[in-house]
């Protein structure tokens, strides 16, 4: 009898066995889903592995069904897992969890579309006429016909410019038709005049114009491009290093087309969904239907389709996804570019696997022997790091596409312009000025501001009171559209009373400012702009992001106004001003990466101003005017700053001169909380010793009513942090099975961001 090892997409510490009776034969393989009881429920689980060897000790239960006819995961996917849950410090199922589409854990339904054509008894323009004229004094009937046939003559013809017979008009779906009553529908079909069938469709269908002309690259791209491919016969990873506007895009698809050639697969990685409506019709025009998306916004049936689709050998060969593109079932994989390489979104912080998809992509790469190109105007100190010290290979486009000058920048110094009255709530009147200048050029702005909502907090002027989330050790944010105070941790929210809660006087204010309440300004001081906002409210819906930027894109709208989802590659022609309303939350906050995700930021959203014609502006509002990071902004100074990060880190033993792990200990006893990290400091400390630095209360140390205390373990490069990892792992289920501390959560991120 054949033994499975499976794995449930649930935090066990390892696979569990089932027997295998006999009736499967050999309809069983790796890689397969198998349904199994669990306890008393029933679960889908996937075949890690099979075998002759009767487990012993305990009660082996039989595989009820196979659900597979053949694998849905490849030998390939498992190593990468196995990868995974090694080096994040999670289990095997938790990465599966994670990998698989839901569509792919539970039953999977096609999707099923009701479809009209015209009876095969009309089937020539005589019986057509006839069957008009039978309809003459059957208005609604007439009218659902005459519909039917403008959209199928339009679809046939499309498809076919010569002249067809009645009976080779297309079908259309019946949603086209949904004006018309049911009861037209049935008459039209007693008649044997029109058909209704229903069939599964694919959702994935596209018909993209392909253009067969790849862009004609400048000579600095060229240079680049040969640089790259030199690159590559020495290092596996190569940096292309790109001041933002250069035309990296280009590159890139003069790369993927090689590898389509040679019949590879390319995966492009992205980090947030908004970067992918520019970029998927660009990728659609040179490659068609070669080119598949696949982001966490699409429906599970969605993203089971795209999963499948790739398992064929016809599929996609270009996948454009954010980190979760990662799980997919490639089988050629020969190039993946990570765009933007330095975005902290590639990090996932919520659940676990918490992976950064930059370094589980090289990882990948190496597994399937796949080259890596990862591209940025602004490199991770880590990825500059490796390039120095000759890990990866760099190549370089240190001029903007088509010449265009890099933008000036001004840094204005709020605290002096308030003195002398020349600030206008958060605007300073030179930003005032620039806006007015371009909106009167027909010209766009970009104004960003790295907060959502209406304002941070709210506060009694009489008493300082500041209303706090209950859950939560955070106050709660102002949105003045719904009226609402709301926690961006934990979703509580409950609605602003015109009085303070605490002594109940009326005089509640607002404090600080966040993109809902800059766009209430910009209206009021330009009440004739068109206005666009872009953040995580405005973009909850699924097709938000390619709305509100594909409008901004088309000219319709003149101001957009967002959080740093505006600094992500975008490439809009015809912005001219973008303005940083306040630098100063970017540079002052508690964390030895501040620094690096300002300069990041910084230089990226001013980076989307300019024109071929014309020296794009950025006017950066910021009450430390002198700060070294703003200098190096201003003087487009890359190099300055990473050589000053590089000093700064190796002084405290920072990455990349160590490597770090976050623990957080949770529990909603603050009591037992501290017990347990007491307990686990001393029976750690032989081992860890100097490493542990802890515990300390994080800036926000209660989260769903659960307090938090957190340690960092710092390794450095000599030591084998895979054994460090494994001891801390064994003390985790030590200190959860201690009795009187259930409930304990206990989260490590490794390389947290």
């Amino acid at each position: 009898m054949k033994y499975a090892h499976v794995i449930f997409p649930l935090a066990l510490p390892h696979a569990l066995t089932y027997a295998v009776p006999p009736y499967f034969g050999e309809k069983i393989a790796v890689g397969m889903r198998v349904q199994v009881d669990l306890g008393r429920k029933h679960y889908q689980a996937l075949v890690q592995s099979l075998s002759d060897e009767a487990p012993t000790g305990f009660e082996i239960k039989p595989v009820k069904m196979v659900v597979d006819n053949e694998p849905i995961v490849n030998a390939a996917q498992l190593r990468f897992w196995e990868w995974m849950a090694n080096y994040y410090m999670c289990t095997l199922g938790e990465v599966m969890a994670a990998a698989l589409p839901n569509g792919l854990r539970t039953e999977y339904k096609p999707r099923i579309e009701t479809f009209v054509h015209l009876h095969p008894a009309v089937n020539t323009e005589e019986k057509l006429q006839k069957a008009l004229q039978s309809l003459s004094r059957a208005k609604k009937q007439e009218a659902l016909l005459m519909d039917y046939l403008s959209f199928a003559l339009n679809d046939t013809l499309q498809k076919n410019t010569t002249d067809m017979p009645i009976a080779a008009f297309c079908e259309i779906p019946k949603r086209l038709l949904q004006t018309h009553s049911p009861a037209a529908f049935k008459a039209c079909v007693d008649k044997d005049i029109l058909e209704v069938i229903r069939c599964e469709v694919n959702r994935l269908d596209r018909s993209a114009e392909v253009s067969k002309q790849l862009p004609v690259l400048s000579s600095a791209q060229e240079a680049a491009y040969q640089a790259i491919k030199a690159a590559w016969k020495n290092k596996g990873v190569v940096l292309l290093h790109g001041v933002t506007a250069s035309g990296k895009t280009e590159v890139y698809t003069q790369l993927m087309a090689e590898q389509l050639q040679l019949g590879k697969q390319v995966l492009y990685l992205v980090p947030e969904i908004a970067l992918t409506a520019q970029l998927i019709a660009r990728l659609e025009q040179l490659f068609g239907n070669a080119v598949a998306v696949y982001h966490s916004r699409y429906s599970d049936e969605e993203r089971v389709e795209i999963y499948n689709s790739l398992r064929q050998a016809d599929g996609p060969a270009i996948i454009v996804g954010t980190r979760s593109a990662l799980f997919l079932s490639f089988h050629n994989l020969g190039l993946v570019i990570v765009d933007e390489e330095h975005e902290s979104s590639y990090k996932q912080i919520g659940s676990a696997p918490r992976y950064h998809a930059r370094d589980a992509a090289i990882v990948l790469a190496a597994q399937q022997k796949a080259k890596v190109l990862l591209g940025t105007a602004t490199p991770s100190v880590e990825t500059y790091y490796n390039v120095q010290s000759g890990k990866y290979g760099c190549a370089t486009l240190s001029q903007r596409y088509y010449d265009v000058t890099m933008p000036n920048i001004t840094v204005l110094d709020t605290i002096r312009l308030q003195k002398k009255k020349q600030m206008q709530g958060m605007f300073s009147q030179p930003l005032v000025n620039a806006i007015a200048e371009a909106l009167g050029r027909k010209e766009q702005i970009i104004l960003f501001q790295n907060r959502r909502g209406f304002a941070p907090f709210v506060q009694c002027g009489d008493c300082g009171y500041i209303p706090q989330c209950k859950q939560c050790s955070v106050s709660l944010t102002y949105h003045k559209h719904t009226n609402s105070l709301v926690c961006h941790y934990c979703g509580y929210s409950k609605h602003l009373r015109g009085t303070c809660a605490d002594c109940g006087s009326s005089n509640v204010q607002t404090k600080g400012f966040g993109t809902e309440k800059i766009e209430e300004e910009v209206q009021q001081l330009f009440p004739a702009a068109r206005l666009a906002r872009l953040d995580l409210d405005t973009a909850r819906a699924k097709n938000a992001y390619q709305r509100i930027i594909g409008d901004f894109e088309a000219g319709k709208k003149d101001v957009l106004i967002g959080t740093q989802m505006v600094t992500k590659g975008l490439d809009f022609s015809r912005v001219s001003l973008v303005g940083i309303l306040n630098a100063d939350n970017l540079l002052n906050f508690p964390d030895f990466r501040a620094h690096e995700r300002s300069f990041h930021l910084l230089t990226q959203v001013g980076g989307r101003a300019g024109r071929k014609d014309k020296t794009g502006q950025v006017i950066i509002q910021t009450a430390q005017p002198k700060n070294q990071i703003l200098h190096f902004v201003q003087q487009h100074d890359f190099s300055s700053f990473f050589h000053q990060q590089l000093t700064d880190r190796k002084e405290f033993a920072f990455p990349p001169y160590s490597r770090l792990i976050a623990l957080y200990f949770k529990h909603r006893n603050e009591d037992v909380l501290q017990q347990v990290v007491t307990v686990f400091k001393q029976e750690t400390h032989s081992v860890l010793g100097a490493h542990l630095f802890g515990p300390f209360q994080p800036v926000v140390h209660r989260v769903q009513n659960k307090y938090i205390l957190a340690f960092w373990v710092r390794s450095n490069a000599k030591e084998n942090l895979q054994e460090l990892k494994n001891f801390l792992f064994r003390q985790f289920v030590q200190l959860r099975a201690r009795q009187g501390w259930s409930g304990l959560d206990i989260v490590a991120d490794v390389d947290p961001q």
